[in-house]
């Protein structure tokens, strides 16, 4: 089972690429792998913020997540959540 230091190593040999495709500000894993406490079940949380909307190339960001990471990723975008969910996630969020 992976654990945070190695999908943030895999995280951070693609970043500059998925910054530059999807307009990536900030990208940011949260909720079981980031406090530790994941399960060989857990999916990867991820909070990506953008530069601008990129719109249907969200699903296309979170396809190339799992294909990077080889596991199931849940992806947030920061813009659409209220602060008061971003507060319960900035508690255990990890950026990248």
């Amino acid at each position: 089972m992976e654990n945070i230091s190695h999908i943030n190593s895999l995280l951070n040999q693609h970043k500059i690429d998925l910054q530059k495709k999807y307009n990536i500000k900030q990208l940011g894993v949260f909720g079981s792998y980031s406090r530790g406490d994941q399960v060989e079940e857990s999916d990867v949380d991820i909070l990506v913020e953008f530069e601008k909307p990129i719109g249907l190339d969200f699903v296309s960001l979170a396809e190339d997540l799992e294909n990077i990471l080889k596991l199931k990723v849940d992806l947030v975008s920061k813009g659409a959540i209220k602060d008061k969910v971003f507060d319960l996630i900035k508690k255990d969020l990890i950026y990248v």
